[in-house]
């Protein structure tokens, strides 16, 4: 396939899957029950946070989260006590994330927006920085500060090579804004070329049958590899071809 081939292959499928269609079965749906900023951006993050395995399961563990927050994130987490807290040490939120996971980070969103009006400041990329590698550490250090509980295990660290795919589809859902109606665009001080594809099982599998990358592992190393090439594709936004690559390893079309 030609460069040119490819080109048109992967916009055609891209805009294919790029469409308020693909809202209601995905994470996404959660966020997109508000209108609020802050309580788009904490939904938002919460719900990638859980992000990794069954769908399904997924937007119902959210939908617990979202129904404890009284379906007012933004409020809850200013508002919200220690002692309020404590009911969420026996529960189980999604898999490997419980009820405590849950709650330290609640407490950290609530230390942070006494801080900052919006999570965006955590996430800003700073002077020659070509992604969020820097970024991404920047905020696990700033989200965990000097608290050593479990609950740090799932903030992902770039430092350590992760691909930090939960992290990258947040900022893709908040950065991203081509009028689609999928990605909200709300966050006017990042530019979309910064992002890359959030690298999953599906996305990493895709690539790899349409030779965009070659390593074998869904890392860091990997993500960066696969930004050459998609960076070339489209150098203003090369994060739209997420729903090109995850589209096709859901839907096996390809």
């Amino acid at each position: 396939m030609t460069f040119s081939e490819l080109k048109d292959f992967l916009d055609e499928k891209a805009d294919f899957y790029n469409n308020a269609n693909f809202i209601e079965h995905d994470p996404i749906a959660i966020p997109h029950r508000f209108s609020l900023k802050q309580d788009i951006e904490i939904a938002g993050f919460l719900t990638a946070t859980i992000s990794w395995g069954n769908r399904k399961a997924i937007l119902n563990d959210a939908e617990k989260m979202m129904s404890f927050m009284e379906n007012s994130p933004y409020d809850f987490v200013q508002n919200v006590s220690v002692k309020e807290l404590k009911s969420l040490e026996k529960i189980s939120i999604h898999r490997t994330f419980i009820g405590e996971d849950f709650r330290e980070f609640i407490l950290n969103l609530k230390r942070i927006y006494t801080e900052n009006e919006t999570l965006e400041n955590l996430f800003l990329v700073n002077g020659e920085e070509l992604n969020f590698y820097h970024s991404f550490h920047r905020f696990r250090e700033n989200f965990i500060g000097e608290n050593l509980h479990r609950s740090k295990k799932h903030v992902s660290s770039t430092y350590k090579n992760s691909s930090a795919k939960r992290l990258m589809m947040f900022v893709r859902w908040m950065v991203r804004n081509d009028n689609k109606g999928v990605d909200f665009g709300i966050w006017k001080n990042i530019d979309q070329k910064f992002l890359s594809v959030p690298l999953d099982v599906h996305t990493g599998n895709i690539s790899r049958r349409l030779e965009l990358i070659t390593r074998k592992q869904n890392d860091w190393k990997t993500v960066e590899e696969l930004d050459v090439i998609l960076r070339k594709l489209n150098p203003n936004d090369p994060a739209q071809y997420d729903f090109a690559l995850f589209g096709l390893g859901v839907s096996k079309d390809f």
